[in-house]
């Protein structure tokens, strides 16, 4: 299930965002902040899928608040503004993925801009991932060319030996050849 963080002033319009969230067929655990600060504590102690932010806040506008979230989570942020001040409030924001709707609300903008930032929240997602794939491989990487650069230098090898050496014992061993890099670096010796 989805958890969402309204923030907002009152409420009222605590009560009026959620039920607006569920007449647009979303399905998903709501909790509250009343000020942008009490929604910056809200967001370090949890993970949410959406922060939605009514401005103005009681503490500070609320775009301040929202870019804060887009930069320091993978939730999806949207940022309901006045209409006379939407366009400017989004030229301040919207680099920072957030998405500005105006107010009042319309079901089908509404909607629309949740789509946009899930779609968007999912690609971020998977970067991500990919981003901690890649740095586990660099990691991987980088222990083999130290227990490499340790196999050259202890016990005369050349590259090519040394690589093949830590190949043949990640088969016979059954391990990974980090895991072997990780033993000759810890001071395992070759046999």
């Amino acid at each position: 299930m989805e958890r969402i963080l309204i923030v907002s002033t009152t409420e009222k319009s605590h009560t009026m965002l959620a039920q607006f969230l569920v007449s647009c067929g979303v399905q998903a655990q709501c909790c509250f902040a009343s000020s942008g600060a009490e929604a910056r504590r809200a967001l370090l102690d949890g993970v949410f899928d959406l922060v939605l932010v009514n401005t103005p806040l009681s503490d500070e506008f609320g775009h301040e608040m929202a870019q804060a979230a887009a930069h320091d989570t993978l939730s999806g942020v949207i940022l309901l503004a006045k209409a006379e001040i939407a366009d400017s409030v989004a030229e301040k924001v919207e680099d920072d993925g957030v998405m500005v709707v105006p107010k009042p609300l319309s079901r089908v903008l509404f909607t629309q801009a949740l789509r946009l930032t899930h779609a968007a929240r999912r690609r971020l997602t998977g970067l991500q991932s990919e981003n901690r794939r890649l740095q586990q491989r660099i990691e991987d990487i980088r222990a083999v060319d130290r227990a490499k650069c340790l196999l050259i230098e202890c016990c005369a090898m050349t590259e090519p030996e040394a690589h093949a050496y830590i190949e043949q014992q990640a088969m016979k061993r059954r391990r990974t050849k980090r895991e072997i890099a990780e033993a000759i670096i810890g001071g395992e010796t070759p046999s």
